[in-house]
């Protein structure tokens, strides 16, 4: 006669205190890898800040130094401005064709790769290092960049490199909060910074933006205000419209700042990836084709006393916090010379000069529309054509929300940004970063061999 075995509550009890271990193991097991990761966004988020504030200052420092080549000797750039354009373009694509442009395609196409070879040359220190240098030759020689670009691309870089060092794999994650941290550092704009990685770098990942990143803009933004102080951008500008009749300068900036700004990404789309003949001609030979660059931007730099180079900060600040009225050639040749600083192949960023511009063509219509506040005008007009520029409108009411500290405009820049942004999708299809980042996506023997 065979003997059952039965379950009785001793037993039940041993069954249920092993799996209470077993789970509680693997409970502690998680939440060390969750706050091993953490630690890897927070302090890699203080670096980024770190880094932000170190290029900031150079930066400056640069663009000081070509105001005063420029004012000590003024014929100077048409020999330094192309001759730089050509060393920096030669430099950057025999060495370094990562550090190229602006460094927000870099990120799109970092972040869509799936070789860790390829990650690792667009986002590699030596890169980094490389883009923040000749970021600051560039304005040296009289470029028409900014650093905020270039502080997106800096902040992933950081961030993989952290992430890198501290062996976590899956870097997508690390590379947004960077991005993001860069720009909440490079603006003093935290939220801006959290938009930006929703609305521009992460289209498709708009709703699984999480707390790291949130705690990397929020680390990032607080080692600047810590360095350098809670300060506004461009200072705290109070522009208001007043009555109903003010609300019709909202079309009018939303069609001129659409219209320019969808002409200007097409156009610098045109260049660098589907020329005409004429200029394909001329980019046979890249360095060439940067002196030529640089000597129209040293004529218009030249003819406007420096106004057309640099990164704009000053004339737009003087425009914006004080009203003042900028020349009516101002707009109209800033926008030219960013597109050749772009289009040359030289690193440097477009947020700041395309803010410049915008308050520039702002600027334009206060003779013509008297019936509303100049600042507001050019706010309008600033945010219409940069949203325009990055077809990313909710960020671009954010940034100049949280750079002038001004909230009296929150509706009518939302509205301004929307339509703008709205006109210059009907002229450029593919979003200018976007249609950028195809430059540094992989080669297709390197796809092929990330697939095996």
């Amino acid at each position: 006669m065979s003997v059952q075995k039965r379950s009785g509550p001793a037993q039940n009890g041993t069954h249920r205190r092993r799996a209470l271990r077993l789970r509680r193991y693997r409970y502690v097991g998680f939440t060390r890898r969750v706050w091993h990761r953490r630690a890897v966004f927070l302090l890699g988020a203080i670096f980024v800040g770190l880094a932000a504030v170190a290029f900031a200052e150079l930066s400056d420092k640069a663009q000081a130094l070509y105001g005063y080549i420029l004012t000590e000797w003024r014929w100077l750039p048409f020999v330094m401005t192309p001759l730089g354009f050509m060393a920096l373009a030669y430099v950057t694509a025999r060495w370094f064709p990562a550090a190229a442009g602006s460094g927000i395609p870099q990120v799109i196409a970092a972040r869509a790769s799936r070789d860790p070879a390829h990650r690792q040359r667009l986002l590699g220190l030596q890169t980094t290092l490389a883009k923040i240098v000749m970021t600051a030759l560039a304005l040296v020689v009289g470029a028409s960049v900014g650093r905020e670009g270039p502080t997106v691309q800096v902040g992933a870089s950081v961030m993989f490199a952290v992430a890198s060092f501290a062996g976590i794999g899956r870097h997508n994650g690390l590379v947004l909060a960077g991005s993001a941290a860069g720009i909440a550092a490079a603006f003093n704009a935290p939220i801006a910074g959290i938009l930006f990685a929703i609305e521009e770098l992460a289209k498709s990942f708009a709703g699984r933006i999480n707390d790291i990143v949130i705690a990397s803009v929020a680390i990032a933004g607080g080692v600047s205000w810590l360095i350098l102080g809670n300060y506004a951008y461009f200072g705290e500008v109070s522009a208001k419209m007043i009555v109903a009749a003010d609300w019709a300068a909202v079309p009018i900036c939303a069609a001129l700042g659409g219209i320019m700004g969808g002409l200007f990404s097409l156009s610098l789309i045109t260049i660098t990836r589907r020329p005409p003949e004429f200029i394909a001609t001329l980019r046979r030979n890249p360095t060439v084709f940067a002196g030529i660059c640089g000597l129209i931007v040293a004529v218009l730099s030249v003819a406007t006393a420096g106004y057309a180079s640099g990164n704009g900060y000053g004339q737009t600040r003087a425009g914006l916090l004080l009203g003042e009225h900028l020349p009516f050639w101002y707009g109209p040749s800033k926008l030219v010379t960013t597109m050749l600083s772009s289009a040359s192949g030289i690193p440097g960023g477009l947020f700041s000069p395309s803010l410049a511009v915008g308050s520039g063509l702002g600027s334009m219509l206060t003779p013509v529309i008297t019936f509303v506040d100049p600042r507001a005008l050019m706010l309008l007009m600033t945010v219409g054509y940069f949203a325009a520029v990055v077809q990313s409108p909710l960020t671009a009411v954010v940034i100049v929300m949280e750079m002038t500290s001004d909230r009296n405009m929150v509706i009518p820049l939302m509205a301004t940004a929307l339509l703008a942004a709205g006109i210059s999708r009907l002229i450029s299809r593919e979003p200018l970063y976007h249609a950028l980042a195809h430059a540094f996506a992989p080669r297709p023997q390197e796809a092929r061999s990330s697939l095996q």
